[in-house]
């Protein structure tokens, strides 16, 4: 049947959020032609599940970085910043808030990191200029033109688009996986049929996310 299938998730460890997850698109494993333990259906299908995970929270990082006419923290959270000769996310150097609706507040752990910061703000594509006491740094975040909101839409909707591609690339390496269980005579067809279904239904799942997502954020655009 066509009915998704949860199984149980006992023993799987998610990746923390903030850490650098493999990329979604990187191929199942590939099982030796000796001594490895074949894929069943569940394992297939959690994999994928997985995979399609990742896909969805980098879509939600990349949409954070997207700007609308409130402040928000994830907008300068990921910028880059030389910190004793490493580049270093910007969130993992400062506390960082929004004491008011359209303004960010940088405040260092190291204050003298200030000027690297300020500098790694002027030289990012954020189109904001850094205004610094030398203890702190903050960014006023100006309301949006009509003209600048339709060109942020714009970048809304392209990023769903790598993300779809990403999930469908997934699908077809779990349907490729399964293909080859069945070569190598560890599932029947039948297996196949109700393992491609089920991935058919993460697939429909996770696209259905990514689309909720682009229309959230276009709305908070256009709102803002």
């Amino acid at each position: 049947s066509g009915t998704l299938v949860e199984y149980p998730r006992a023993g799987r460890v998610a990746s923390p959020r903030l850490a650098s997850p493999p990329p979604p698109h990187a191929s199942f494993r590939t099982r030796p032609s000796l001594g490895d333990v074949p894929m069943s259906i569940e394992e297939i299908a959690l994999e994928a599940e997985d995979r399609m995970e990742k896909s969805v929270a980098l879509l939600v990082d990349q949409l954070r970085g997207i700007r609308t006419g409130r402040a928000n923290v994830g907008l300068v959270e990921s910028i880059r910043v030389e910190y004793y000769g490493s580049s270093t996310p910007l969130k993992q150097l400062a506390n960082l808030s929004t004491p008011e609706p359209q303004q960010i507040l940088i405040r260092p752990f190291d204050p003298s990191v200030v000027g690297d910061i300020v500098k790694a703000i002027q030289t990012s594509d954020l189109g904001l200029t850094p205004n610094s006491d030398g203890k702190a740094v903050r960014l006023n975040i100006p309301p949006l033109s009509v003209e600048n909101r339709k060109k942020l839409v714009g970048r809304v909707k392209a990023l769903p688009e790598e993300a779809r591609v990403s999930i469908r690339n997934i699908r077809r390496d779990a349907n490729k996986q399964a293909d080859q269980e069945q070569a190598d005579k560890i599932l029947t067809e039948d297996d196949v049929t109700t393992c491609k279904e089920e991935i058919q239904g993460l697939t429909k799942k996770f696209e259905a996310k990514v689309n909720d997502l682009a229309d959230k954020k276009a709305g908070e655009i256009m709102e803002s």
